[in-house]
């Protein structure tokens, strides 16, 4: 190979590397079948692949959305074993693609409760981050009536990966309203956010909660969400969306099934942080 030839494939490979990778929050309105579910995934996946995109999130609950809660115990499944983890892994490996599985069920040692466990697969097919969700939500407010603790089991231990895209915070929905856990993740580059928000709990505090935890951390949020209405007749909020460090939305969608695609740019986030080094000046420090 001549000079002038390497010269060029290292002119692009860093071209490549200034313009930054493409990530996708992929919607879904997902129901009762895991099968259906799955199908619906492959094909936003896809999609998202279309444009691009290296890192693409599904949202919490895309493999099911019972229609009752205990619903998911039903479908849960071991670590490392069922349909949904085989889906994942083999998509990933399908398609060279970093993929994250919002939430899945996974079996506790209570036989009357499952983990919500967000699972991450390198584009290898390999496993290589899991957070079992730490907060369980619960609301009383008019005719809605949430309680994930009678059929999840919390988890315990705060997760980060390190990918090729940088650092990946996880969280879970529920999560967003505690900062304190995105604090101890040890100065992330990505927060992962799939959530499944109620409609009334969307309109009120989703963007202003994803672009909060953005700001605060100087990270991109990725927030892939439930959106739309379900078999089981709850209505989720949607508004899947992208946001950069700076809290600015860059891309969302309100409603309905599809994929919310967007460049990361880690050298603008890293100008930020050394034009504004908000992480190098906290004082309080989290135990």
């Amino acid at each position: 190979m001549s000079n002038d030839t390497t010269k060029h494939h290292q002119s692009a490979a860093e071209n490549e590397k200034r313009q930054g990778f493409r990530v996708a929050a992929i919607q879904m309105a997902s129901g009762p079948s895991v099968s259906a579910n799955l199908e619906e995934a492959a094909r936003l996946i896809e999609e998202a692949v279309s444009q691009k995109a290296q890192l693409v999130v599904l949202p919490e609950y895309f493999c099911i959305m019972g229609m009752k809660d205990t619903d998911k115990l039903a479908v849960r499944e071991q670590p490392g074993e069922g349909q949904i983890q085989k889906f994942l892994s083999n998509t990933a490996k399908r398609l060279g693609i970093w993929l994250v599985g919002g939430s899945v069920p996974l079996a506790s040692s209570e036989p009357d409760k499952v983990y919500n466990s967000c699972l991450v697969y390198a584009d290898n097919g390999e496993q290589v981050a899991r957070y079992d969700k730490i907060h369980l939500f619960g609301l009383q407010l008019g005719h809605e009536h949430y309680a994930e603790e009678k059929t999840i089991k919390a988890g315990n231990q705060v997760v980060a990966v390190d990918s090729p895209f940088g650092r990946i915070g996880l969280s879970i929905c529920y999560d967003l309203r505690f900062p304190e856990l995105f604090r101890m993740m040890n100065n992330v580059d990505i927060i992962l956010a799939p959530a499944a928000f109620t409609a009334i709990t969307g309109k009120a505090h989703w963007e202003v909660l994803v672009r909060a935890r953005a700001v605060e951390n100087m990270a991109y949020v990725i927030a892939p969400g439930q959106g739309g209405y379900h078999v089981n007749g709850r209505e989720t909020n949607g508004d899947s969306m992208i946001v950069d460090p700076w809290g600015v939305v860059m891309e969302r969608l309100p409603r309905g099934s599809g994929a919310v695609v967007a460049t990361i740019d880690p050298e603008y986030q890293a100008s930020l942080r050394t034009n504004l080094p908000a992480l190098d000046h906290r004082i309080l420090q989290y135990c």
